[in-house]
């Protein structure tokens, strides 16, 4: 994230929070991946507040920071919204869940075999693995992340989709070699959405009548 080790921590200490209080209201298991998203980035950025005070490197800290932000978010995402879409949506979704599932295996397999650095740039932290072809696995990232929550069928993870493909625009015209650092902080921040999200669902559900 932009700014700082301290930046990262308190952000990521929040969005943490939010994530729990998203799992303590899910009323299925379907729900489950997706109200656990905050919690997940909340712990990205805590990671990577280890990584500034580490000040960067190929250490431990800056590999889990890649895991989470590359290969898993690629099919957390879309795995995690097909869960939850309706079923109008399911079968439009396969294709940003397909996307995922290639970008995260190439990713993993990047690095499995190729090092991961982090280097403090200024405000911000750039990663550099070398994974090929880079354009299509970027495409391929947005497709399955942001994608999936543009074809959810649901509005308030559209909006989501919007939030996130703005930041995307927005942090790859200003960081674009710290594209993927500023984009997951930012992602992040708009995942406290996911609250109101929980808790519009649980609210349409204790409404419903029983059987």
């Amino acid at each position: 994230m932009c700014w700082s080790a301290t930046a990262d921590l308190a952000a990521g200490s929040g969005v943490a929070a939010v994530g729990v209080a998203c799992v303590a209201l899910v009323r299925t298991v379907r729900e489950l991946p997706l109200a656990a998203l905050p919690l997940l980035l909340g712990a990205h950025q805590i990671v990577e507040s280890v990584v500034w005070d580490s000040g960067g490197g190929s250490g431990p800290a800056t590999v889990a920071w890649a895991v989470i932000a590359l290969p898993l978010l690629a099919l957390w995402v879309p795995v995690g919204v097909l869960c939850v879409a309706p079923p109008h949506a399911r079968s439009r979704l396969v294709v940003p869940l397909a996307a995922g599932a290639v970008t995260a295996a190439v990713l993993a397999h990047g690095l499995a075999t190729e090092p991961v650095t982090a280097e403090i740039r200024g405000r911000t932290v750039g990663y550099l693995l070398h994974v090929s072809p880079a354009p299509l696995l970027v495409l391929g990232y947005l497709l399955a992340t942001v994608g999936s929550l543009l074809l959810s069928g649901d509005r308030r993870l559209l909006g989501l989709g919007v939030l996130a493909a703005v930041g995307a625009s927005v942090c790859w015209a200003l960081w674009r070699l710290e594209f993927v650092s500023t984009w997951c902080a930012f992602a992040a921040l708009c995942s406290v959405v996911l609250l109101g999200w929980v808790r519009a669902r649980r609210t349409s559900a204790e409404r419903r009548p029983g059987p």
